[in-house]
Formats: structure tokens, sequence, C-alpha cells
């Protein structure tokens, strides 16, 4: 069971390592997980140098294998860093309430803010509007050395791995969208957002170049967060 953000005035290293126990699970699956990224990375051409400083930089699952999918099938590197950026367009919401509960000054609340990822937001939530900094840094932190861990070891294992379907490395990849997607399916509204965003980059993929049927997906669900009219 997780453990619970601290209240205000408590010890900061006491968060932190509650903050590191809790996260313990995610980090052992950002491990796997960033290892079928080091394997994908090295098939599609990345040299190893090159997906490891990806995973140490960008620490995001869904944009580095939606860029290595693009880039795969063609696509240009500005088609997937755009695709990568409305991706992890969910951080601007989160860091904005997180913001209030940073100290400092404006680079230093930037510099702290680079610590969150989806669970460690989650967790550090206190309930109120505030969040628990010093365990939100502890939460990371494990799945950070994981994740940077897994995609090291996935790319210089490739070779050694040969064909990655016999361990289901390939079926990860498309897997962890697949999960993406159901995680946010939690309405009608949000379901058809999915499948209209699914159709539209389906009719895509024979008529435009790689990354366009993703951009165009990531617009739908960007148009779905708008807010429905009130009825009269």
């Amino acid at each position: 069971m997780a453990s619970a953000p601290l209240p205000d005035g408590e010890d900061p290293r006491a968060a932190f390592m509650a903050g590191a126990r809790a996260a313990i699970p995610y980090a052992a699956v950002g491990l796997l997980l960033s290892a079928s990224f080091g394997v994908v990375a090295r098939d599609a051409g990345f040299p190893i140098v090159a997906a490891i400083v990806m995973s140490a930089i960008v620490f995001a699952g869904s944009a580095q294998f939606t860029a290595v999918a693009i880039l795969v099938g063609g696509g240009t590197a500005g088609a997937a860093i755009a695709a990568a950026a409305l991706m992890n367009s969910r951080f601007l919401p989160m860091g904005i309430a997180l913001g209030p509960s940073l100290p400092g000054s404006a680079p230093l609340r930037a510099a702290q803010g680079q610590t969150v990822v989806d669970a460690s937001w989650a967790m550090a939530n206190r309930g109120d509007g505030t969040f628990d900094r010093w365990f939100l840094f502890g939460s990371t932190a494990p799945q950070y050395v994981c994740w940077v861990a897994g995609t090291t070891l996935g790319a210089f294992g490739g070779d050694l791995l040969g064909d990655t379907s016999r361990f289901g490395l390939d079926a990860m990849y498309p897997m962890f969208f697949l999960a993406l997607l159901i995680a946010e399916i939690k309405s009608r509204r949000a379901a058809g957002v999915a499948l209209a965003g699914s159709v539209l980059a389906l009719a895509l993929v024979e008529l435009v170049p790689a990354g366009v049927p993703v951009l165009a997906a990531s617009l739908v669900a960007l148009w779905g967060l708008r807010r429905p009219k009130q009825a009269a």
C-alpha cells in the first residue's frame, strides 16, 4: 500500500524516503518498459548513447515511443518533436497546480518541477490543493534511475536478445499505448474522443506523411478537453 504524503513541518528526509518506498512498484514497471524502449530505439537505428541520453533528458515514455515511431515511419524530426510535445502537454496544468507548493524563485521552482511524473504528482497530492514536494522528489528518484537503467539494458542487450518477439518486448510497445488509452477512458465522452482520434489517424495513414496521423489524433484529444456547454 502506497505511503501517504506527510503534513507540512515533517522531516524532509522522512518524506523523501516515504515517496521512494511508495514508488517502488512504478519504478519496477518503468524498468521493464524502458528496456523495451532501449530495444526498439536500437532496432530503429538509434545509437546506444542517443537512446540513453534521450531517456535521461526526456524521461517520458509516451513522448519517447511516439517520437521513435514517427521517425521509423519516415516522419520528420519536426513532426516527432511536435507529437512528443503534445503527448507531454498534460504536464502544463500539473505544473500550474504544483507551483504554489514549491518555494524559491521562478527558476528554482521550474527546476523542482522537472521532477514531476504522473504517478509522483498524484501520490504527492495532499488532497487539499497542496503537494508534498519532498514526497514528490522521493517518488520520482527511483523511477528516474530505473528508467535510465532500463533503457541502458535494452540498448546494450538488444543485440544479445536477437528476435525480441521471443521475450514479448515487441508487444510491450503497442500495449503501452493501449494501456494509456484505457486508463483515460472514464466516460462516454472520453470514449467518443478516443474513437474519433483513432478513426482519423487510421484514415490518414495512407494519405499523409508519417507523424501527421499522430498529430491529428492528438489535436482531437485536445479538442475533447473543451468544457461542454451547460444546458440553459
